[in-house]
């Protein structure tokens, strides 16, 4: 397998980018709230703050060599629970259909196995690569469009077209990615059985 590995530069936790990314985790139960009780502005504002600070953390941390191991923890951590705490919220409004919160869901299951696989060899969860950062941003446009298309008119039916499309891509995108992580493992897991 090939291990991208992101030099981490700092053991510092209270880094500008660690601070964006713990904001984000904080602010999904928020998020989660205002999508239940149905403030689908605020909820709308909570999750495009949480798409700015996700671009900002990473692109910080670079340009200020402040990559951390507790950074690279938060940040797909943070995609994550935005990603399960939507679909929760869209699937319980009855906005998202039970098979794409099922397909989405079966992913994350698919992964969280391979993760136990790579542990149980020695070897840290893959990175993010970048069909699967590609799968997040589309299904991170997804969702606040299908959240606008909870209504009438014509910004709702354009924001319903908006959205099915980045569903459909994100979740196409999702599972390439999963499938990907799949053959890494399968590979790696390969590789350590011929050097036994």
């Amino acid at each position: 397998m090939e291990v991208q590995e992101t030099r981490v530069q700092t053991d510092r936790i209270f880094t500008i980018p660690n601070i964006l990314s713990m904001a984000r985790l904080a602010g999904v139960p928020l998020f989660l709230w205002l999508i239940l009780a149905e403030y689908d502005g605020w909820a709308l504002a909570v999750l495009m703050l949480s798409g700015v600070s996700d671009y900002l953390d990473g692109k910080l941390a670079r340009r200020w060599n402040q990559i951390s191991k507790l950074g690279r923890l938060l940040d797909p951590a943070a995609d994550r629970l935005y990603i399960l705490s939507t679909l929760f919220g869209l699937t319980y409004r009855e906005i998202l259909p039970l098979w794409l919160t099922g397909a989405l869901l079966a992913r994350e299951l698919m992964l969280l196995v391979m993760v136990w696989i790579l542990r149980r060899h020695g070897y840290p969860p893959p990175q993010v690569n970048f069909l699967g950062k590609a799968a997040t941003f589309n299904l991170m446009y997804a969702f606040p469009l299908l959240l606008l298309s909870d209504g009438s008119g014509w910004l709702a039916w354009l924001a319903s077209v908006f959205g099915w499309a980045f569903a459909g891509w994100g979740t196409t995108l999702y599972w390439w990615a999963g499938i990907l992580y799949v053959v890494q493992v399968r590979r790696l897991v390969k590789a350590d059985a011929t050097a036994d």
